[in-house]
This record gives structure tokens, C-alpha cells and sequence, in this order.
């Protein structure tokens, strides 16, 4: 047994957290804690209290004031980037550069084009780059595809979506240089809802959105057809009263036989719950669905370790950045 834990410790990938954002404290790092081929190594910040307080509160090895220091450790294998999204590109690059494995907050990029270039990077680099959508690496998610594989609604026609949260009177995602607004924020997750179910391209797409005092979109509204024939729509809003906790997500599928729909929070543990409605029958689905993040980061450990590829692939990021890309510009962003 003694051997056996040894071998695990010594298989466990080392990871650096570069930043200290609230993703970083509330969700990843509890899920590299969780994980079984994950060992918390570094940490970095350009608050040097903080950088120690995240250093002693969850046991990572060593604390940087910098971020460039934590690319230079050579004990660093892989790093977790939870930066601002206007930051993403140039420290996503910079810690594959320093030979450094990255998983990266969504969204990855600003646009496909950057998309694009950091994928390059890795590739030169020979290590792996992979964005950050949790919930996608979820037993729930699987369970979802199946059944629409095994035609249990029949012919998928229409596929619905919402993720609407409280509006913020002030916060990064209200600065329109820091890459911030609803669609990036939030419509991320529907728009790889969507991609996802469907395993399609849109052809045609159209966007409206409302726009707050500091030009980011805080409500937008999204109607698409795919090249299958689907048809999607999604809302996605940051306009419930600050301060609160109120939140709405919702997921809802239309086909030739029958309906599926849930009222599942994307990035949720425990217990989920769908509904299916076909053929005059009723069937409710409890899917039991670990911590999002330790799921997510043991699937890159795998990759580095093992070679596994990497659950969301550089063609599904190009993809979504580039529908994206169309929201924003339909919608006048």
C-alpha cells in the first residue's frame, strides 16, 4: 500500500496558479485538491498578502510575487490561468513559452484569431493548451448526449438555454478593456451547451443586446440556425438586483418524439436532474456528478501524464470563439 501512494505522489502532476481571482479561491483549487493527480506546487499574485494567505489556506509548496516567477520555476509542470480575460492571451502564451502545460479560464480569447495563435504556441511548444469549461467534462453532460443519440425525443429541432445572473455594481466584468460583458461572461456556456448537443456549425445568426453604462452588453438575446437544420436561441444577463444571489439557468430540447429540459446550474455538483418527456411517458434522469473543476483538471493530469487529448479540443475552442465572434459583432459590441 505504502508503494503503491508513493507511486501516486510521484505521478501527480505540479501544478502554478497564476492569480488569485475568486474562480481560483471558490472552485479550482478545491477541485486540485480533490484530484487525484494534482499537487498544489505554486502560487503566484501581485499581492504578496494575499499570494501567502492562498499559500497557507490551501498547502500549495511556494508563493511567488509575480507571475513571471512562477513561469521561471522549473519544478512548475502545468499552470491554471484565472486571469481577467483582456490577460489571457499574453500569459497563456508567455507560460507556454516557458514550456509550461496550461489550462486557461474560458473564455480562452478575446477573439478566434487569438484563439488561434495560442494554439500555435502550444503546438510549437509541444505542450498542451486546453480552456476551461468544467461543467463540459461532467457525467451529466454524457448522460445528456446519450440521450439524444439514442433518439428517445427523436429528431432534435430546437434546443433552448439560459444562464442569468445578478448585476454588479462594480466588478471586472463591467470593463469593457478587461474583455467583460454578458456574452463572454455567460454566453460562453451556451454557446458550448449548444455546440455541444448538437455537434454542428451555425450558418445564421442574429443578436441583440442591452448595453450598460460602461459599454459592456448586461442582457442579450441570441437566435441561431445550424447547418443540421437546428434551430437555438439563448439569454444571457447580468440584470437580477445587486447583491443578490438570484440566478437562472435553464435547458430546454425539442424533438419529433418528445421534450428534454432541466433547470441545472451550469458548474453544479451532486445530484442533477433532468426531464424527459416522450411518447406519454415521463422518465426523470438523477445523474451523480463529482466536483466540476477536480474533473476537469485530472483530465489535463491524464493528458500530461498519459497522453490523453484534451476533453475540450483546439477545434471546439476555435470553434466557439469564432460563434462568438459573430454574437458580439451581430449585436453591436
Amino acid at each position: 500500500m505504502a508503494s503503491a501512494e508513493r507511486k501516486v505522489i510521484q505521478m501527480a502532476v505540479k501544478w502554478g496558479v497564476l492569480g488569485t481571482a475568486n474562480i481560483a479561491r471558490g472552485c479550482t483549487i478545491p477541485g486540485m485538491k480533490e484530484a487525484e493527480n494534482c499537487e498544489l506546487y505554486a502560487i503566484a499574485g501581485r499581492n504578496a498578502e494575499k499570494v501567502n494567505s492562498f499559500k497557507e489556506e490551501f498547502g500549495f509548496v511556494k508563493a511567488y510575487t509575480g507571475y513571471g516567477e512562477l513561469l521561471q520555476d522549473p519544478g512548475v509542470q502545468a499552470v491554471y490561468i484565472p486571469l481577467p480575460n483582456h490577460l489571457h492571451r499574453e500569459w497563456v502564451i508567455k507560460a507556454l513559452r516557458a514550456g509550461k502545460h496550461v489550462l486557461c479560464e474560458k473564455p480562452l480569447a478575446l477573439n478566434a484569431d487569438e484563439a488561434e495563435e495560442m494554439f500555435a504556441v502550444a503546438k510549437e511548444n509541444n505542450v498542451y493548451l486546453m480552456e476551461a469549461y468544467a461543467y463540459l467534462h461532467t457525467p451529466y453532460i454524457d448522460s445528456l448526449k446519450n440521450d439524444l443519440k439514442s433518439g428517445i425525443i427523436g429528431d432534435v429541432d430546437y434546443i433552448e438555454t439560459a444562464f442569468i445572473t445578478q448585476g454588479y455594481k462594480e466588478d471586472i466584468r463591467l470593463h469593457k478593456d478587461m474583455g467583460g460583458g454578458a456574452v463572454y461572461d455567460l454566453g460562453c456556456y451556451c454557446t458550448t451547451m449548444i455546440l455541444t448537443l448538437t455537434d454542428s456549425e451555425p450558418e445564421n445568426v442574429m443578436a441583440q443586446a442591452e448595453f450598460g453604462h460602461t459599454g459592456v452588453d448586461v442582457f442579450t438575446s441570441v437566435i441561431m440556425k445550424l447547418k443540421n437544420g437546428v434551430r437555438a436561441a439563448f439569454d444571457v444577463g447580468m440584470i437580477f438586483p445587486a447583491g443578490s444571489d438570484d440566478r437562472k439557468d435553464r435547458l430546454f430540447i425539442h424533438g419529433s418524439k418528445g421534450t428534454l429540459s432541466s433547470d441545472v446550474e451550469y458548474n453544479q455538483a451532486g445530484e442533477l436532474k433532468y426531464t424527459i418527456v416522450s411518447g406519454g411517458k415521463v422518465t426523470e434522469r438523477v445523474i451523480s456528478v463529482k466536483q466540476n473543476y477536480a474533473l476537469e483538471t485530472a483530465q489535463l493530469g491524464r493528458c500530461i501524464e498519459n497522453g490523453e487529448k484534451p476533453h475540450i479540443s483546439q477545434e471546439f475552442s476555435i470553434k466557439n470563439a469564432r460563434l462568438l465572434d459573430v454574437i458580439l459583432e451581430k449585436a453591436g459590441y
